[in-house]
């Protein structure tokens, strides 16, 4: 073959070729006060019990080309937001109104040290109380949206 000749292509499956949609989204909001090392603490947090709750948000393991095993992650991306406090109190009041799935993070969770102070830290308060910093929610697209509207994609 000369240089100038195109090499044959193998075929591709098209499941390969389609772009995957979801019809459901993965979201966080962050109050935007937050120094760094708390978003980033405060957003693993937040999606850590989807997988739980539920298993279809988790894809398949990975494995690289030695064979090397690797832990299953979420099959759809995790989008993350910024708001102020007033946001986060707006969107709580949403997703508590719409029933989806959430999950919180409160500034008193800085202080505690392991699950059972956090969740001890989060009953101690009433829901119109709670000093929001950070919420997650799953769901469909559309409902995920209005929760989240008033909030910015994190930088």
């Amino acid at each position: 073959m000369s240089t100038h000749e195109a090499a044959p292509q193998t075929p591709r499956a098209p499941e390969a070729e389609t772009p995957v949609r979801f019809d459901t989204k993965i979201a966080v909001l962050l109050r935007e006060d937050l120094e760094t090392w708390q978003r980033l603490n405060v957003t693993a947090f937040l999606v850590s019990g989807l997988g739980k709750q539920f298993p279809e948000v988790i894809g398949e393991p990975y494995e690289d080309a030695d064979a090397v095993g690797y832990l299953p992650m979420f099959r759809q991306p995790v989008l993350v937001f910024e708001g102020t406090k007033e946001t986060l109190t707006t969107a709580h009041a949403r997703v508590l109104s719409r029933a989806l799935p959430r999950a919180l993070f409160t500034s008193d969770l800085f202080t505690t040290g392991n699950d059972r102070d956090n969740r001890a830290a989060v009953r101690a308060v009433a829901t119109a109380d709670l000093d929001l910093v950070g919420l997650a929610v799953y769901g469909p697209k559309n409902a995920v949206d209005k929760v989240l509207k008033g909030a910015r994609m994190h930088p």
